[in-house]
């Protein structure tokens, strides 16, 4: 574990970035390295991993704040372990100064893991780390909603000793070294005193307990991995980067704690076709140039099918038509947003020499009347420069 990368490092974010920040740079990096969109890529996969590892820590407040204090070390009770219980803070204020006091009256209580303040019980009942998963929808899976399901790996609680981390018949012991508090003063001198602060057990791990005879299913851990197979119903309206919450099932509590949450991730394939802005629908449809100029019947796709809709008379190219009500469904609402329509004219590349005298003879007998924009055109083209 002591090669592990600095999380910050891992996400490409300061370690002064915001909450927002790092979410951001969580779904940038998860679209970009997810296995779906990367099949047979170990290293993609395991990129994927790495990203997932470093968000969960870094988008919960107390495990950020362990992590900026103690690094790896601060959330991962396993990490050095064996480190002596010698190391000190280094520096001093005098003889027997407690850096807790120190910072809890420079700062109005405890700081971190500091001798001061009040610690949280490492054998309170805790809620389990939530469990963050990435769904590739179709835009019409995304529209219309579908049942999705996806593959999650979850720490769950020992079946065999029920959490506890000891053998059947055993039960875990209170640190003699920390006396259950999870935390342990050092004490180093200095050439300005003596300097005391507080650091995380090495010989329990912060936990407060130690196991002498671990169970033999988790060894000593108290939780096993499992991979299940999670149904998840997407509603219809769902856009890309937005998240579902399933209470519950994301990892196993800690001394009794409830489970923490799956929450699915969602990136939505563009179409070719249709243009999602919010709950409104966007499509481009050709016409003729016959079909502009006379008006016509025309097929018009929408997220529901095809319908029939009337180009009027002498409709123009880029003309954006609307259609009330055959957009989006609003999530988890009433209504619907609407689809426009922005008919292009296209006009013909290839003509044979009958059709090229026809149109011709046609475009003799139009004056400029029959055309408003040339009209207004010429018109501000002769003021601009009769009158310059």
């Amino acid at each position: 574990m002591a090669d592990k990368r600095d999380y910050y490092e891992v996400l490409g974010v300061p370690k002064t970035a915001s909450d927002d920040e790092i979410k951001s740079a969580y779904r940038k990096l998860a679209k970009k390295y997810h296995p779906d969109l990367n099949p047979g890529d170990k290293a993609a996969e395991e990129k994927f991993k790495e990203v997932g590892e470093a968000y969960e820590i870094l988008s919960d407040k107390d495990k950020r704040a362990r992590y900026d204090q103690f690094g790896h070390a601060g959330v991962d009770p396993n990490y050095g372990a064996g480190a002596g219980a010698g190391g000190g803070f280094g520096g001093g204020f005098g003889g027997g100064v407690d850096l807790g006091d120190l910072f809890g009256d420079l700062f109005g209580g405890g700081f971190g893991g500091f001798g001061g303040g009040r610690r949280a019980n490492p054998n309170a009942p805790r809620k389990g780390g939530d469990i963050r998963v990435s769904l590739v929808l179709s835009f019409m899976e995304a529209v219309h909603g579908c049942t999705k399901t996806v593959s999650v790996n979850r720490q769950d609680t020992c079946p065999e000793c029920g959490g506890t981390g000891a053998a059947k018949g055993t039960s875990p012991e209170t640190c003699p070294d920390c006396h259950g508090s999870g935390y342990v003063t050092v004490q180093q001198r200095t050439p300005f005193g003596v300097m005391q602060s507080s650091q995380p057990c090495s010989r329990c791990g912060g936990k407060g307990k130690i196991i002498k005879s671990p169970c033999s299913k988790c060894h000593g851990s108290g939780k096993t991995s499992s991979t299940k197979r999670v149904e998840v119903k997407v509603p219809a309206g769902i856009d890309d980067d937005q998240s579902m919450r399933l209470t519950g099932l994301g990892d196993a509590g800690l001394n009794g704690g409830p489970s923490g949450d799956l929450i699915v991730i969602v990136t939505v394939r563009p179409d070719a076709m249709f243009e999602r802005d919010r709950f409104d629908v966007h499509v481009t449809v050709p016409v003729t140039y016959s079909q502009a100029v006379l008006g016509a019947e025309v097929v018009v796709p929408t997220i529901d099918g095809k319908v029939q809709y009337t180009v009027p008379e002498g409709t123009q190219s880029g003309t954006t038509f609307r259609l009330r009500g055959k957009g989006i469904q609003y999530v988890n609402g009433r209504g619907r947003g609407d689809q426009y329509v922005k008919v292009v004219v296209e006009i013909p590349k290839k003509l044979t020499k009958t059709q090229r005298d026809a149109l011709k003879k046609f475009e003799d007998t139009l004056k400029d009347d029959n055309y408003e924009q040339r009209k207004g055109f010429f018109k501000s083209l002769r003021d601009k420069f009769e009158n310059g």
